[in-house]
């Protein structure tokens, strides 16, 4: 069940600004579809790693579900160390175009924070392989900073050669 983007939940903090609408309402441009589910240890927001490092850390594994249709897909996975996943954040609000973090004194656009709240909730995340059963459609992972049951939009190898950008940069107070 989806968050309402007005949720209690979700109060606007200081500095925050909402979108006129809210984008889960508005007619889709694209045809996206699940192709599996995140079984993960998280089943409350406040319980959830912020990110993957944290989740790593935590020391819970964390399995993908892949549905049937796309089991053949994993085939050649098992070779890798580390996946790209594409999750869609379903219980995130998606009508805050500028946020206060709550470790930050000043608000910023969406689009320079990592937050799971945006217009297209979709989560990015760099995780370890632990073992592909490309029969059963499961891939166990090291661990994962989503919640239980959260939806799979896609799956891709992990290249540190082209993936990882040693020289890459943040403003300092990120």
């Amino acid at each position: 069940m989806a968050l309402t983007a007005h949720s209690a939940e979700f109060d606007v903090r200081p500095g925050e600004q909402r979108l006129p609408h809210d984008p889960a309402a508005r007619a889709p441009d694209a045809g996206l579809v699940f192709i599996g589910r995140v079984a993960s240890p998280w089943t409350r927001r406040e319980d959830c790693p912020k990110n993957t490092m944290e989740a790593l850390g935590r020391g819970k594994t964390a399995r993908l579900k892949i549905d049937e249709p796309y089991r053949a897909g994993l085939d050649g996975l098992d070779g890798y160390s580390h996946l790209i996943l594409l999750t869609w954040l379903d219980r995130a609000p998606r009508d805050l175009i500028k946020q206060t973090p709550r470790h930050a004194e000043t608000a910023r656009g969406t689009f320079a924070l990592r937050s799971p709240v945006r217009p297209n909730p979709i989560g990015l995340h760099v995780v370890p392989i632990v073992s592909v059963n490309v029969a059963e459609g499961i891939i166990e992972i090291a661990g994962i900073d989503v919640l239980d049951e959260t939806p799979i939009l896609d799956i891709k190898s992990y290249f540190a050669s082209t993936d990882a950008i040693a020289d890459a940069t943040r403003p300092v107070k990120a």
